[in-house]
């Protein structure tokens, strides 16, 4: 609702209804075909190999048994060439997801602590967040087109814009151009944040014990800062923890909640 209210108002000031809804039907189109392939663009981005049943027949038994308490269909099981300790689920809807992990988080837990990592991300398929995600990304895309095709009018246009035209203020135009895109990303990473905390009350629940993510999400905290990964910042949302590091200032815009307040919510669960 905050992403929709943002857009209409960085339209009416900066872009007029024309622009507008230029903006929204091309990001819708871009976003549209992001969430149909986006399950193939990100599995080859890390260059995940699928596995069969033998392949790791323990695992495969794993999310049998996880998808069955669920309610679920069987995803595809992906395995990522990486040390970095993670996991990432995607795919546009339960029929058609999979779950990835890397080399290095079935080396680092516990079986019972995989089996809450392998939980939280059957909850994000549950709960649809690729869906979610995607609304949100089609939104805040379109408000930082508006705010783009604004720079370049003026740019262009010799600083005239449609606020002149309109006898509208310039300068609450130049303000919007700049704040708007800033403040659709913090709102699109708090829809991120509040999907991660939904995902780990879900995935506790089909696991039976919230203290199996909570005792995974301690040790992923100290080795996905030991060991680096090569990610792309426009899937670190995907993961169960970021595989990027920032603080200060950076948390506004972090896809992640706390992993300290993660671990709390799911001890208080107990």
């Amino acid at each position: 609702g905050l992403l929709t209210v943002l857009l209409v108002v960085i339209g009416r000031v900066i872009g007029g209804q024309n622009g507008m809804i230029f903006a929204f039907i091309f990001a819708l189109v871009m976003n549209f075909a992001s969430y149909w392939w986006s399950d193939k663009v990100v599995l080859s981005m890390y260059r995940a190999q699928e596995l069969t049943q033998a392949d790791n027949p323990a695992l495969f038994q794993m999310i049998s048994d996880l998808t069955g308490r669920a309610g679920l269909p069987m995803p595809r099981v992906y395995l990522i060439p990486q040390d970095q300790p993670n996991a990432f689920a995607t795919g546009r809807d339960p029929q058609h997801s999979a779950v990835a992990v890397t080399e290095g988080i079935l080396r680092l837990l516990s079986q019972d602590e995989l089996r809450g990592v392998l939980s939280h991300e059957l909850a994000h398929v549950k709960h649809r967040d690729i869906l979610v995600g995607t609304v949100a990304a089609t939104i805040a895309g379109a408000i930082s087109m508006l705010a783009n095709m604004a720079q370049w009018a003026l740019f262009f246009g010799g600083g005239r814009s449609s606020n002149d035209r309109d006898g509208g203020s310039p300068i609450a135009g130049l303000v919007m151009m700049i704040v708007a895109p800033i403040a659709a990303m913090m709102i699109q990473m708090a829809i991120s944040r509040s999907r991660e905390f939904a995902a780990d009350e879900g995935g506790a629940q089909i696991s039976g014990n919230p203290l199996s993510l909570a005792n995974a999400l301690r040790k992923l905290e100290l080795k996905t800062e030991q060991i680096p990964m090569d990610a792309n910042p426009a899937t670190a949302h995907m993961f169960i923890v970021s595989p990027l590091h920032g603080g200060g200032f950076a948390t506004l815009f972090s896809t992640h909640p706390p992993l300290e307040e993660r671990i709390a919510r799911l001890e208080a669960m107990v």
